[in-house]
């Protein structure tokens, strides 16, 4: 089976309309997040499975009182390092999008649980015509060496709520091995803010997946699964807590059913190309303004 052969189409209800304008290339410069906390231990096993072309590595750190800054420095001397503004997982990925430079953003835990050679799934799932690459672990040869029996319960109750109330076919709504366009961003709507100090506001905690999932959903991104193996974290504990945090994503699942946050966006299709020098692509872009899920 072939990595394009093994995603599956999750597809968002057809009568939504597509506003963006992406703005796509065959040879795509690909951006990883990495949020960090305390995992020096843990980078060189996940540094070593990144593919050799990428793009940019963007490490943002919550401040680490270990050598997780130096340590990443080391290994990838072109690693960027960005400081997130509070405190959370959600918080450090707006921090980590608003930085990336590429035409891509994959989404990459530093816990050792991803694999990154598993990225190139994603990026082909991608350049093949989705906008959004869901990793999942209960389709195709995807699974988990890590979950629990009572996480993967709770995480198929959320999943059949997440589609009833957003027309999506998911199958894994709490994995955090993503990757999508940046034509995606705007629709995602996250601000990373301004303020600096050990806050934590909505959606800067675990529950960035299901908004993020939910967002692409309500913009009618084009959404492909992709089957990726979850590992268990190599050194250190997880600040995942399944009660308190899967209260969290039940919550987000009713926010963002009742906000107007994620609607389609319309993209400047002018900046986007001259960023990337493909003019060819703004023609096209400016021929078909909208297109259905």
């Amino acid at each position: 089976m072939t990595d394009t052969q093994s995603s599956t189409d999750v597809r968002t209800p057809t009568a939504a309309r597509v506003h963006h304008v992406p703005v796509r290339t065959a040879a795509p410069r690909v951006s990883v997040v990495v949020p960090t906390y305390n995992e020096a231990r843990n980078l060189p096993h996940v540094f070593a499975r990144l593919p050799a072309d990428l793009h940019e590595v963007v490490v943002v750190d919550g401040r680490s009182v270990d050598d997780t800054v130096e340590v990443a420095r080391a290994l990838r001397p072109d690693v960027r390092i960005v400081q997130q503004s509070r405190r959370g997982k959600g918080n450090a990925m707006a921090c980590g999008f608003a930085a990336v430079t590429g035409d891509i953003v994959v989404m990459l835990d530093a816990d050792g649980s991803a694999d990154g050679q598993e990225i190139e799934r994603f990026v082909a799932a991608l350049t093949a015509g989705a906008d959004f690459a869901k990793g999942t672990r209960f389709a195709g040869d995807g699974g988990s060496s890590d979950i629990t029996a009572l996480r993967a319960w709770g995480n198929r109750w959320l999943n059949r709520i997440a589609n009833a109330l957003f027309g999506t076919r998911y199958t894994d709504l709490c994995y955090g091995y993503n990757a999508f366009w940046t034509h995606c961003l705007p629709s995602l709507d996250l601000d990373p803010g301004t303020e600096c100090g050990d806050v934590q506001r909505w959606g800067d905690g675990f529950e960035i997946e299901t908004i993020i999932n939910t967002r692409m959903a309500k913009a009618a991104m084009q959404i492909t699964e992709v089957p990726s193996y979850e590992h268990p974290r190599l050194h250190g504990t997880s600040n995942l807590d399944t009660w308190r945090d899967g209260f969290r994503v039940l919550r987000a699942l009713v926010v963002e059913r009742c906000n107007g946050r994620g609607r389609a966006v319309l993209a400047d299709v002018d900046s986007l190309a001259s960023r990337r020098g493909d003019a060819a692509a703004v023609s096209g872009a400016r021929r078909g303004a909208s297109r259905t899920a």
